[in-house]
């Protein structure tokens, strides 16, 4: 077995994974709402863009109309609240302090940024041609995205991936066991059929003599 089948079956996880996926989805709140441990959020979200999406792509509604019909109705609300608390002595409406706590942004764009700084040697690694299959596994899949983009508008598309966003680390981390052991099965089975190609194939296509430069 090569060593690059030893990283990916290290551990018997995905790409020699030893972190749980909570921790590798940053371990705090966003990883909870992502594996749908704060059930009452990530609800909330999904419904949310759902509703979201409807609104734009199946009723077709305007933006401006539509965030300028939200306001209304927000303004209009809180006006027959504010009155109503004033005559039935109920709590005026207030805006949460989550909604005006910087760390829970800062959190996020903390998340966002590990997660970016981590992928982007990841990213360079597989584009320098490092690991050729899974650079060519890329490309593929790159492609078969932008095929299938080409029949769907850009708020399908990112309904779409925000569904997959919200559901698949859920259902991974739920049926994790399993999909890491097909995955790497796969995994093995693409470099197995490259191995082949590359000496079957890329090897015998003549290649120009290398011309060694001599330095004084």
């Amino acid at each position: 077995m090569s060593d690059s089948d030893n990283e990916i079956s290290n551990g018997g996880r995905l790409f020699g994974r030893e972190r749980p996926i909570h921790q590798v989805l940053g371990g705090g709140k966003v990883a909870d709402v992502l594996l749908w441990k704060e059930r009452n959020i990530s609800a909330a979200l999904l419904v949310g863009m759902t509703v979201i999406w409807f609104l734009f792509e199946v009723v077709e509604y305007n933006f401006v109309t539509l965030l300028c019909h939200i306001f209304i109705t927000t303004m209009l609300v809180f006006y027959i609240w504010s009155t109503c608390a004033a005559h039935f002595h109920w709590t005026r409406p207030q805006i949460p302090k989550v909604v005006l706590d910087d760390s829970a942004f800062g959190k996020a764009a903390s998340t966002f940024h590990k997660r970016f700084n981590e992928s982007l040697p990841k990213f360079l690694e597989i584009a320098c041609g490092n690991d050729l299959p899974l650079f060519f596994l890329a490309i593929i899949s790159l492609y078969v995205v932008s095929v299938i983009g080409n029949y769907f508008s850009f708020l399908n598309f990112l309904y779409f991936g925000f569904v997959c966003m919200g559901t698949l680390p859920f259902l991974y981390d739920r049926y994790e066991d399993e999909v890491d052991r097909f995955a790497v099965r796969l995994i093995r089975e693409i470099k197995r059929t490259y191995r082949k190609l590359d000496s079957n194939f890329l090897n015998k296509i003549p290649r120009g003599p290398v011309n060694e430069k001599k330095y004084r």
